[in-house]
Protein backbone atom coordinates (compact mmCIF):
# COMPACT_ATOMS: atom_id res chain seq x y z
CA UNK A 1 0.00 0.00 0.00
CA UNK A 2 2.92 2.30 0.76
CA UNK A 3 4.24 1.88 -2.79
CA UNK A 4 0.91 2.91 -4.25
CA UNK A 5 0.88 6.12 -2.23
CA UNK A 6 4.47 6.83 -3.23
CA UNK A 7 3.61 6.27 -6.89
CA UNK A 8 0.53 8.49 -6.53
CA UNK A 9 2.59 11.30 -4.96
CA UNK A 10 5.21 10.93 -7.71
CA UNK A 11 2.55 11.16 -10.43
CA UNK A 12 1.04 14.27 -8.80
CA UNK A 13 4.47 15.88 -8.54
CA UNK A 14 5.17 15.17 -12.21
CA UNK A 15 1.77 16.55 -13.22
CA UNK A 16 2.31 19.76 -11.27
CA UNK A 17 5.84 20.28 -12.58
CA UNK A 18 4.75 19.31 -16.10
CA UNK A 19 1.97 21.89 -16.11
CA UNK A 20 4.39 24.55 -14.88
CA UNK A 21 6.82 23.68 -17.67
CA UNK A 22 3.98 23.64 -20.21
CA UNK A 23 2.74 26.96 -18.84
CA UNK A 24 6.19 28.42 -19.25
CA UNK A 25 6.32 27.24 -22.85
CA UNK A 26 3.03 28.87 -23.74
CA UNK A 27 4.19 32.14 -25.16
CA UNK A 28 2.91 34.57 -27.68
CA UNK A 29 3.47 33.04 -31.09
CA UNK A 30 6.05 34.91 -33.11
CA UNK A 31 4.58 37.46 -35.44
CA UNK A 32 4.56 36.03 -38.94
CA UNK A 33 4.97 38.31 -41.86
CA UNK A 34 2.36 36.65 -43.98
CA UNK A 35 0.15 38.46 -46.43
CA UNK A 36 -3.42 38.75 -45.38
CA UNK A 37 -6.19 37.89 -47.76
CA UNK A 38 -9.95 38.12 -47.75
CA UNK A 39 -12.36 35.96 -49.71
CA UNK A 40 -15.90 37.18 -50.21
CA UNK A 41 -19.03 35.21 -51.02
CA UNK A 42 -19.67 34.75 -54.72
CA UNK A 43 -22.64 36.57 -56.19
CA UNK A 44 -25.22 35.73 -57.17
CA UNK A 45 -25.39 32.59 -55.06
CA UNK A 46 -27.04 30.29 -56.08
CA UNK A 47 -26.26 31.13 -59.66
CA UNK A 48 -26.91 30.07 -63.21
CA UNK A 49 -24.95 30.35 -65.51
CA UNK A 50 -22.14 32.67 -64.25
CA UNK A 51 -20.81 34.18 -61.03
CA UNK A 52 -18.29 36.65 -59.64
CA UNK A 53 -16.02 36.12 -56.64
CA UNK A 54 -14.71 39.13 -54.70
CA UNK A 55 -11.36 38.85 -52.94
CA UNK A 56 -8.67 41.10 -51.51
CA UNK A 57 -4.91 40.64 -51.44
CA UNK A 58 -2.57 42.11 -48.86
CA UNK A 59 -4.25 44.13 -46.16
CA UNK A 60 -6.52 46.00 -48.56
CA UNK A 61 -8.00 48.62 -48.33
CA UNK A 62 -5.33 49.96 -45.93
CA UNK A 63 -2.32 48.78 -47.92
CA UNK A 64 1.06 49.73 -46.56
CA UNK A 65 3.19 48.10 -49.25
CA UNK A 66 1.62 49.11 -52.57
CA UNK A 67 4.56 47.88 -54.66
CA UNK A 68 4.70 44.38 -53.17
CA UNK A 69 3.46 41.52 -55.34
CA UNK A 70 1.65 38.44 -54.01
CA UNK A 71 1.34 35.09 -55.81
CA UNK A 72 -2.40 34.37 -56.02
CA UNK A 73 -4.31 31.26 -57.11
CA UNK A 74 -8.10 30.81 -57.11
CA UNK A 75 -9.63 27.46 -58.09
CA UNK A 76 -13.09 25.90 -58.03
CA UNK A 77 -13.65 22.29 -56.91
CA UNK A 78 -16.62 19.95 -56.77
CA UNK A 79 -17.58 17.92 -53.68
CA UNK A 80 -15.21 15.14 -54.76
CA UNK A 81 -12.30 17.63 -54.63
CA UNK A 82 -11.92 17.48 -58.41
CA UNK A 83 -10.76 20.66 -60.08
CA UNK A 84 -13.66 22.14 -62.03
CA UNK A 85 -12.40 25.56 -63.11
CA UNK A 86 -9.88 28.34 -62.69
CA UNK A 87 -11.74 31.67 -62.76
CA UNK A 88 -10.30 34.65 -64.63
CA UNK A 89 -9.36 37.99 -63.13
CA UNK A 90 -12.04 40.53 -63.94
CA UNK A 91 -10.64 43.61 -62.29
CA UNK A 92 -9.51 45.37 -59.16
CA UNK A 93 -10.11 48.52 -57.20
CA UNK A 94 -7.23 50.23 -58.97
CA UNK A 95 -8.04 49.39 -62.59
CA UNK A 96 -4.69 50.68 -63.82
CA UNK A 97 -2.88 48.14 -61.63
CA UNK A 98 -4.58 45.14 -63.24
CA UNK A 99 -5.00 46.02 -66.88
CA UNK A 100 -2.17 43.68 -67.87
CA UNK A 101 -3.55 40.85 -65.70
CA UNK A 102 -7.29 41.18 -66.45
CA UNK A 103 -8.73 38.19 -68.26
CA UNK A 104 -5.93 35.86 -67.15
CA UNK A 105 -6.73 32.64 -65.28
CA UNK A 106 -6.06 33.14 -61.59
CA UNK A 107 -3.33 30.57 -61.29
CA UNK A 108 -0.06 31.75 -59.79
CA UNK A 109 -0.72 35.36 -60.84
CA UNK A 110 1.31 38.22 -59.31
CA UNK A 111 -1.06 40.84 -57.86
CA UNK A 112 -0.46 43.92 -55.75
CA UNK A 113 -2.35 44.78 -52.58
CA UNK A 114 -5.89 45.64 -53.67
CA UNK A 115 -9.48 44.37 -53.98
CA UNK A 116 -10.27 42.20 -57.00
CA UNK A 117 -13.08 40.30 -58.65
CA UNK A 118 -12.82 36.90 -60.33
CA UNK A 119 -15.27 35.70 -62.97
CA UNK A 120 -16.43 32.14 -63.67
CA UNK A 121 -18.68 31.38 -66.63
CA UNK A 122 -20.07 28.24 -64.94
CA UNK A 123 -18.38 25.83 -67.34
CA UNK A 124 -16.44 22.71 -66.34
CA UNK A 125 -12.94 23.04 -67.78
CA UNK A 126 -12.70 19.30 -68.46
CA UNK A 127 -15.80 19.08 -70.64
CA UNK A 128 -16.34 22.75 -71.68
CA UNK A 129 -20.03 22.21 -70.77
CA UNK A 130 -22.05 23.92 -68.09
CA UNK A 131 -21.22 22.60 -64.63
CA UNK A 132 -24.09 20.50 -63.25
CA UNK A 133 -26.26 21.69 -60.38
CA UNK A 134 -24.71 21.18 -57.00
CA UNK A 135 -22.40 22.51 -54.33
CA UNK A 136 -18.92 23.68 -55.22
CA UNK A 137 -16.02 25.10 -53.24
CA UNK A 138 -13.65 27.83 -54.27
CA UNK A 139 -10.22 28.16 -52.72
CA UNK A 140 -7.96 31.21 -52.58
CA UNK A 141 -4.22 30.65 -52.04
CA UNK A 142 -1.98 33.66 -51.44
CA UNK A 143 1.77 33.14 -51.19
CA UNK A 144 1.28 29.48 -50.21
CA UNK A 145 -0.10 30.45 -46.78
CA UNK A 146 -3.25 29.01 -45.22
CA UNK A 147 -5.90 28.92 -47.98
CA UNK A 148 -9.34 30.50 -47.67
CA UNK A 149 -12.30 28.39 -48.79
CA UNK A 150 -15.99 29.19 -49.40
CA UNK A 151 -18.99 27.31 -50.70
CA UNK A 152 -21.18 28.18 -53.70
CA UNK A 153 -24.28 26.64 -55.21
CA UNK A 154 -25.02 26.09 -58.91
CA UNK A 155 -28.67 25.69 -59.87
CA UNK A 156 -29.96 24.63 -63.26
CA UNK A 157 -33.49 25.08 -64.44
CA UNK A 158 -35.02 21.73 -65.56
Amino acid sequence: MRHRWAAFVLVLALCVSGSQVAGAQVATPPARDEPTAQLGQNYPNPFNPETRIPFAVGNAPTCTEHGKFYRVTLKIYNLLSQLVAVPVLQGGGGVSSVTSESGKPLENVALTCDKYTAYWDGKDMRTAKDAPSGIYYYRLDVEGKKPLVRKMVVTKEP
